[in-house]
Parts: structure tokens; C-alpha cells; sequence
């Protein structure tokens, strides 16, 4: 082999930049080119679309996949305007499908990030043969056509708009993906969860293929309903009637942590988590302080009540757990993820915020219900005893 087969200079460094980057290595940005790299690219614009409506509290945001092959996702927020409005203001939407992380406002609260990288919409339209883009705002409806990423017109005025909100319909491109074929089923359960998640937020998915089908969800109970929700699919019966829930707003981890659940009498545990209305697989900080609070309040109220002698242990977290539905929700302002796949939740002081909300609440709730309190408490000890 030659010297200059081994020479190593700037003219053997390739620079890959902006949408080429995405169009060159797509799994990189939505995790595979796979079913499931498919549905990251619908997460990403939903995401879009649910900060957008919650921004200015509430609204609906509907998802239709199309006969076509294509999705489009509809919200009827304020109307993302296609140029920036002055120099402190988020990018706009041509900037948002055009430059790489130019997404939603980093000042943002609590955004939902439900996207796997959070690389922004740019990921959508460098994945698409074709994309569509519609801005309804001021009166006013302008749209613009892009192909694989690149401008084919710049935004234009399409007449008067009823309303306001923010339209994308988008078609993936076959080039990049071993299938195009979407999962109705599977996005029937984000939609669920964003409804669930999200009180007053109305969420739509409706599959214009064949055979077709259609979904909508809007809830006021927040993650209480979710854990309803969660025990329809659960054998067994509750052990008290009450779903227990709260929520609590804690500076420490600048974020809020809304928990609900309720014990049946089957050894099964149910516990969701979720980050900004992504669910955590793994879990994480948060799981981990919601276990280690609910086993203290739960030894603390068998220790008073003498259910637990001295010489007893105290009652450890899977013990207590046993038969337990359980959703536990935070919403951070700034979300630390454990390692690439962003479903292990991190992040020290969250589970010290989520732990002492947990034994403060539900040692009070145990405390306010006694009937209920020795129902499940009893339950719990008993099972200690046997092993």
C-alpha cells in the first residue's frame, strides 16, 4: 500500500450539514428506519403541536393519517408565524423545518417532549418526500411547499383563515424508511396518554385507511383518570374506593410531580411513568422517589398504629407495591434524560422532591381515611407476616 493510501489531511474530512446530515444517517435522528423511527417522526410534529395548544392552556390537536400514505397533524393554538417577531422571539416555522434544533423556545416550561431526540420539526421535513406547511393567524392563511427538506415556494398568502393554528401534513419518504406503514394501535395509546396527561387538552387521531378508524380523547381528571383508566385492562378489585391523587409544584427540581393510585387485591403492580408527557420505559429518579416515599408513609402509619412491632422490619417498596396501579407524571422545566434512548428519567433532586410529596400525601391521606387506611395497610403487613 502506498504513503498516500495512509495520508490523513483536511481533504480526507467530509462536512455533512443541517437536513443532508438527517437525509444521510436518519436513524441517528429518529432512532431507526424501522416502524418505530416512523412513529418518531409523527411524535416529533405532535410534540410541536401539544406545546403550541398548552402554551395558552388548552385546545385540541388532531392527527389524521391519511389514505394517501401521509399524516397530518392539526392544532388551533395561536398560529406559528413562518418568520421570527423580533429578536428575543422563538424561530419561526420556516426556521423550525429548515435549521437543525431550531425547535420550540429553550426558555419554554414543561414543554412535551414527546419526540425521541428532540432535534425539531427540521427532522420531519428532511424525512419527507413532501411536506406542507400552513399557518392560520391574524385573519390571515399562508402556506408553503417543501420536497425532501428543500423550500419549493416561500410562504404564501392562501386567503382568509377562520380561527388560528398551525397545520403540517407530511409524507415520509420511502428512500429513508423500510416501511411507511403506520401503526394505528400504537399511536391510539399516545394520544390516550396525551389526553391523560394533559387535563382540558382534546386529542384526535383518525386513520382514513382502510378499514379505518377514529379516536378522541379529552379528560378533566387528570392522571386519577389515567389510573382508571389503567385498571379497565387489570384483574382484580380495588381494596379501597378512593383513587388517591395530588399534585404539588416543588422549586427544587423547578417542576411539578402529579401522582394518583389506588391498591387491588391482585399481586400485580401497574406503575406509568412519564417525563413532560414522555414515557419513561425504564423509569428513573422519579419512579424511584415515589417507591421509596409511599413505603415510608406506609411504615410510618403501621409503626403508629402498632401494626408493626419494634422488632419488625419496616415494610420495603415491592412489598408495599404488590397490587398497586399507579401513574406518576413530572413536568420539568429543564428534563435530564439517563443515557441516549431517553427513557430513564435522571436528575438527584427529583427524587428527593417526588419522595417527600409521596410519604407527606398519602401518610395524610392514610391518616384521613382510617377505614380505607386499614384495608390496605392490613393488607400490606399480613403479606410482610407470611414471608
Amino acid at each position: 500500500m502506498s504513503d498516500a493510501a495512509h495520508t490523513y489531511d483536511a481533504s480526507r474530512i467530509q462536512v455533512i450539514e443541517g437536513l443532508e446530515a438527517i437525509r444521510k444517517r436518519p436513524g441517528m435522528y429518529v432512532g431507526s428506519t424501522s416502524q418505530r423511527g416512523l412513529h418518531n417522526m409523527v411524535l416529533e410534529a405532535v410534540s410541536s403541536a401539544v406545546h403550541e395548544v398548552l402554551a395558552r392552556g388548552a385546545g385540541s390537536v388532531d392527527v389524521t393519517l391519511t389514505a394517501d400514505g401521509g399524516v397530518r397533524v392539526a392544532d388551533d393554538g395561536p398560529g406559528v408565524p413562518f418568520e421570527s417577531v423580533g429578536d428575543a422571539a422563538a424561530p419561526g416555522l420556516e426556521a423550525q423545518l429548515t435549521r437543525v434544533y431550531a425547535g420550540r423556545d429553550p426558555g419554554a416550561h414543561r414543554v412535551a417532549r414527546l419526540d425521541l431526540f428532540s432535534v425539531g420539526l427540521s427532522t420531519v421535513n428532511a424525512l419527507s418526500s413532501r411536506l406542507t406547511a400552513e399557518v392560520r393567524r391574524d385573519g390571515a392563511r399562508e402556506i408553503q411547499e417543501y420536497a425532501r427538506g428543500v423550500a419549493l415556494t416561500p410562504p404564501t398568502p392562501a386567503g382568509p383563515a377562520t380561527g388560528s393554528g398551525t397545520t403540517l401534513a407530511f409524507w415520509p419518504d420511502a428512500d429513508m424508511f423500510e416501511t411507511t406503514d403506520y401503526s394505528y394501535d400504537a399511536l391510539v395509546e399516545v394520544v390516550s396518554a396525551l389526553a391523560l396527561l394533559n387535563r382540558g387538552l382534546r386529542v384526535s387521531l383518525t386513520d382514513e385507511r382502510p378499514p379505518g378508524g377514529a379516536v378522541t380523547e379529552r379528560f378533566e381528571g387528570g392522571v386519577r383518570d389515567f389510573v382508571a383508566f389503567l385498571e379497565t385492562a387489570a384483574e382484580g378489585q380495588p381494596v379501597h374506593p378512593d383513587i388517591l391523587a395530588f399534585e404539588v409544584e416543588d422549586p427544587r427540581m423547578a417542576g411539578s410531580a402529579e401522582v394518583a393510585l389506588r391498591w387491588c387485591d391482585s399481586g400485580e403492580a401497574v406503575v406509568r411513568s412519564f417525563a413532560n408527557s414522555r414515557r419513561t420505559h425504564e423509569g428513573g429518579e422519579h419512579v424511584e422517589g415515589f417507591r421509596t416515599g409511599l413505603a415510608a408513609a406506609v411504615t410510618a402509619y403501621a409503626r403508629e398504629r402498632r401494626l408493626l412491632t419494634a422488632a419488625d422490619p419496616d415494610l420495603d417498596a415491592d412489598r408495599v407495591g404488590e397490587g398497586l396501579t399507579a401513574v406518576v407524571s413530572v413536568k420539568l422545566d429543564r428534563v435530564e434524560f439517563s443515557g441516549a434512548t431517553r427513557t430513564l428519567l435522571g436528575g438527584a433532586e427529583v427524587r428527593s422532591c417526588v419522595e417527600d410529596a409521596v410519604r407527606v400525601h398519602v401518610g395524610t391521606w392514610l391518616e384521613r381515611h382510617p377505614e380505607q387506611a386499614s384495608a390496605v395497610v392490613g393488607r400490606i403487613v399480613r403479606g410482610a407476616r407470611r414471608d
